[in-house]
């Protein structure tokens, strides 16, 4: 059992004050069950708001795989999601954590993922998203030798029943416009590294995209073909986001503005 001690800074809720610090939902609502947070000394089953000032006191288990929280403060959360986990649902990383999801990576997608702490921030997170003011960078192996450099437009149609999707070079009923930037990092052999940026951000969109292209990901189940990925010996999809930029921000969160979050460039 870990211990964790400090002087809160903030008036807030318990829960905001230690969450904020690393320790997930799931483990701070273990310790308040068992009585293992102190304030001020005295133990405490109840979420209630704390004082600046006060010392705050938490005993609690470490939770197998562990998130590496590249960055918080009071409004954000900037996780490095390994794979095989959800954001959304019981046990996907936005319950664990107790923020909100302000965009999505599909399972088997390692990388950077933002989480709003509160719904100003939320507000204000998926606005920028919206409006294309949060630049995310992705580096992806893709299936044969390719030669990218620069923005390639499609036509995106979403099959909710089957779960996919379809990128076509021309408008198509119910289709949305995506536009990719790719960027050819280096050939090796019959596969090639590729840097991905998202203008648009759509269902499966670079998974889809390369593959509509003629070079789907490595690994990839779903827009890939078994018979490369077993050439590789890949189960999942070879993509990674590795980079986000705040480019433009609001009041709430303009002191994010021009701030830059990398991660290493792997896949595991």
């Amino acid at each position: 059992m870990e211990k964790l001690s400090f002087i809160n800074d903030k008036d807030g809720k318990l829960i905001d004050r230690i969450c904020m610090r690393g320790i997930s939902y799931n483990q701070f609502q273990k310790a308040l069950r068992n009585r293992d947070i102190k304030v001020d000394g005295k133990r405490t089953n109840t979420n209630d708001y704390v004082k600046s000032g006060q010392t705050i006191e938490v005993y609690y288990d470490i939770i197998k795989n562990q998130f590496n929280i590249l960055y918080q403060d009071d409004n954000i959360m900037i996780v490095d999601k390994p794979r095989h986990i959800e954001i959304e649902g019981e046990t996907g990383l936005a319950s664990i954590l107790g923020v909100y999801a302000v965009h999505r990576l599909d399972r088997n997608t390692t990388g950077l993922i933002l989480f709003a702490k509160n719904l100003v921030a939320k507000k204000s997170l998926e606005n920028a998203i919206k409006n294309r003011n949060i630049t995310k960078k992705y580096i992806a192996y893709v299936i044969g030798q390719t030669n990218f450099k620069g923005r390639y437009t499609a036509y995106l149609v979403k099959d909710s029943n089957k779960s996919l999707v379809k990128v076509y070079d021309t408008p198509q009923k119910n289709s949305k416009k995506i536009i990719s930037i790719f960027e050819t990092i280096k050939n090796e052999g019959d596969k090639s590294l590729v840097d991905c940026t998202l203008v648009t951000g759509r269902t499966h969109q670079i998974r889809a995209h390369l593959a509509h292209l003629g070079h789907a990901i490595i690994g990839d189940g779903k827009y890939g073909k078994n018979i490369n990925n077993k050439k590789y010996n890949e189960k999942y999809q070879l993509l990674r986001c590795y980079y986000v930029k705040f480019d433009k921000m609001d009041d709430n969160l303009k002191y994010l503005e021009g701030k830059e979050f990398k991660v290493e460039k792997n896949f595991i």
